[in-house]
């Protein structure tokens, strides 16, 4: 019998190694899907920019609205804090 609970530790140690295996390649998948989806927008993006040449032009001025706008609201609440502040230290 002393022969046999080696054995059986050899087989609890080779099936705990494949489960961990599994799990690794599972997560090496998953990696690699999300970079295959990444790649394949980019390609989508290099396509859809080529033949719009107008398109570069179009999201530029959106990139500038945007960030004109974010500038503004954070300058609004940055306002509204300071106001809120105000407030708290008249009643104080």
């Amino acid at each position: 019998m002393a022969e046999t609970e080696p054995q059986e530790e050899n087989y609890d140690n080779m099936v705990k190694m494949v489960e961990d295996m599994n799990g690794d390649l599972e997560k090496l998948l998953e990696e690699i899907e999300k970079l295959t989806v990444q790649a394949s927008w980019m390609a989508y993006d290099m396509v859809v920019l080529r033949t719009s040449p107008d398109l570069t032009n179009i999201m530029r001025c959106l990139e500038d609205a945007f960030l004109r706008c974010k500038e503004e609201i954070q300058k609004m609440s940055q306002e509204v804090l300071n106001e809120s502040k105000d407030e708290e230290q008249r009643k104080e």
